[in-house]
């Protein structure tokens, strides 16, 4: 190769990286566009409880086995929840910078940055796996490059990963632990394939086999090690599984094809050889234990302590046709939009063809066994993302009262950037002229960053204002000790910013279970809440009709409390001793 050739080709090898790095550094700088914001975005009242661990941690004790929330009165209020490395991270950040917003918010970035060159990777290495068609055929790695640079772009800026990870959330770095975890399994499997390809007979060869196995099990014990975590921090992360399990079978699918010559295996003998693989066994134990005792920790935790709530539970429910179609319209616009749901959709298509890999078959038949054998299954690893998607529809439909969050789809960033990404690339290479393929280029760049723009405004807006404003009001005019009872709609904003403790009113389910069927309903919470000390009772715009349409209770407050202040945001109740 002479000097120019090589230089040429350093830098083809090297612009795709390049764009990489320059979009991760805008990706990661746009999500620190006010990052200082208060939890009051629309997302406010997960932030809050988050957000309330944290602090309780910091000012009660850092005990990571038992988070507290504010809202459970004058009870310890441990709850049930994910595994709180998050908060109690922050809690830790807090002793040195003290109590900001920006500290919650600033672990997802860092864990979304994080991710960022494992996304490129995972599909950059998994389209490799594809035969490419038209200009670039014989080209495997411009095709993966295209396809990566692509994914990478929508991953970043589509509007629902653009809000969520920098939200003080576990969702995003739950993802991104497990986007890195898939990434070292995949890499476990081509370690496993290319030890068994590059020594095929030698008897010299069985050390360098051991070394090429050593390095498949680092990179599998890596995989469990940032799965488990990410299970830990998010359970309904488990989906991952399905991808992972697909790979395994590729994996065991590569070694037996190779060892037979080329012949696909028989089913039962590849089912056999996977059960077979003590590795794999050794995977599932460093990667589901660790979330089975903590979760059934968790489980323990609320069902001994008050309000006996687990983070979650309730969200397996299948819902009617229109709540579905409410999820669709939500998916194809605010969280991928239109043109990424489209490239995706035509590139779940583009990606799944299988007669590449039959060809392939019939010449590692009729060749001596080499390198044609490891195209026996090339188009195997490329159906990972398949896998995932119809892992993500089965979550949806079965988890689909849980869905009502958007955040629950966040999964679906990462594999419609995929495979949008390599709709893109096959796209590409059907375009000779460089021109047209840059003009076309400019021109979805821009229509999917005004989208996306569009879409992602609306996640900012300051929803829960009003809750901040009266928790800050009752923080500068109530006793520390004060007990509140809030008609919030199920948001604990007010509690966290007012830094008081309290109950939701209604106290129990009243989150679940709708609006009060009458005043008599109302009296009797109110007044069991204040025979557990309450002492303010307060309402938000969005409940002030409560006051007119429950007449009775209207009257009951009058005579039992004392109206202290009013705005057209908020009204605050001081409540009137309870009678002995």
């Amino acid at each position: 190769m002479t000097l120019v050739e090589r230089f040429v080709k350093t830098r083809s090898v090297a612009r795709p990286t390049q764009l990489a790095i320059s979009m991760s550094i805008l990706a990661v700088a746009m999500r620190l566009f006010l990052i200082d914001q208060p939890y009051i975005d629309n997302w406010s009242w997960r932030q809050s409880d988050v957000a309330a661990i944290a602090r309780n941690f910091y000012q009660n004790g850092f005990h990571l086995a038992y988070p507290q929330i504010d809202w459970a009165g004058d009870a310890p209020s441990f709850v049930g929840t994910e595994f709180p490395i998050l908060p109690f991270l922050a809690a830790i950040a807090y002793k040195c910078f003290g109590v900001h917003e920006w500290i919650g918010r600033i672990q997802a970035v860092i864990l979304f940055a994080v991710s960022l060159p494992f996304f490129f990777l995972l599909v950059r290495d998994t389209w490799r796996e594809l035969p490419a068609h038209g200009p670039s055929a014989g080209c495997r790695s411009h095709f993966a490059d295209t396809a990566a640079t692509w994914a990478l772009f929508f991953y970043s800026f589509a509007p629902l990963n653009l809000f969520a990870s920098r939200e003080f959330m576990p969702d995003v770095p739950s993802l991104s632990l497990a986007i890195i975890g898939l990434y070292f399994f995949l890499r476990y499997g081509h370690a496993i394939r290319d030890s068994r390809i590059a020594w095929p007979r030698a008897e010299e060869s069985k050390r360098d086999r051991a070394n090429g196995e050593s390095v498949a099990g680092r990179w599998l014990i890596a995989s469990g090690g940032f799965i488990s975590l990410a299970l830990l921090i998010k359970l309904p992360t488990a989906i991952i599984g399905a991808p992972l399990l697909y790979l395994a079978v590729a994996a065991v699918y590569d070694h037996r094809t190779l060892s037979n010559g080329g012949r696909r295996p028989a089913l039962q003998d590849l089912l056999v050889r996977l059960v077979a693989r003590w590795e794999l066994w050794l995977f599932a134990l460093i990667t589901l234990a660790p979330p089975a005792i903590w979760y059934w920790h968790a489980h323990e935790v609320a069902e001994k302590f008050y309000p006996h709530h687990f983070f979650g539970a309730g969200g397996i429910r299948i819902m009617s046709a229109s709540w579905y179609w409410k999820i669709a319209k939500q998916i194809t616009t605010s969280s991928l939009t239109p043109v990424l749901f489209a490239l995706a959709t035509a590139g779940a298509f583009m990606t799944r063809s299988t007669t590449e890999p039959a060809r392939a078959e019939r010449r590692g038949r009729e060749s001596p066994r080499g390198l044609t054998n490891r195209e026996v299954s090339q188009s195997m690893r490329a159906r990972l993302f398949h896998f995932w998607l119809a892992a993500m529809i089965v979550f949806i439909v079965v988890v689909g009262y849980g869905n009502r969050h958007q955040w629950y789809q966040l999964p679906l960033v990462p594999i419609a950037a995929a495979l949008a990404g390599a709709a893109c690339a096959s796209l590409a290479s059907k375009i000779s002229a460089r021109s047209v393929r840059i003009t076309l280029s400019i021109l979805l760049a821009v229509s999917f960053s005004i989208l996306a723009f569009h879409y992602a405004r609306p996640f900012y807006q300051p929803s829960a204002a009003q809750l901040r404003d009266l928790g800050l009001e009752l923080k500068r005019t109530t006793a520390q000790n004060s007990l509140i009872v809030a008609a919030d709609n199920g948001d604990p904003t007010i509690f966290y910013y007012a830094e008081r403790k309290g109950w939701h009113f209604l106290e129990k389910n009243g989150i679940y279970d709708g609006n009060p069927g009458d005043s008599e309903q109302v009296i009797v919470d109110l007044e069991q809440l204040r025979g557990r000390g309450a002492t303010h009772l307060v309402f938000i715009s969005s409940t002030f009709w409560w006051l007119d349409y429950y007449r009775e209770f209207a009257q009951h407050l009058a005579k039992s409390a004392t109206l202290v202040e009013t705005t057209s945001e908020f009204r605050i109740y001081k409540l009137n001793l309870a009678k002995e």
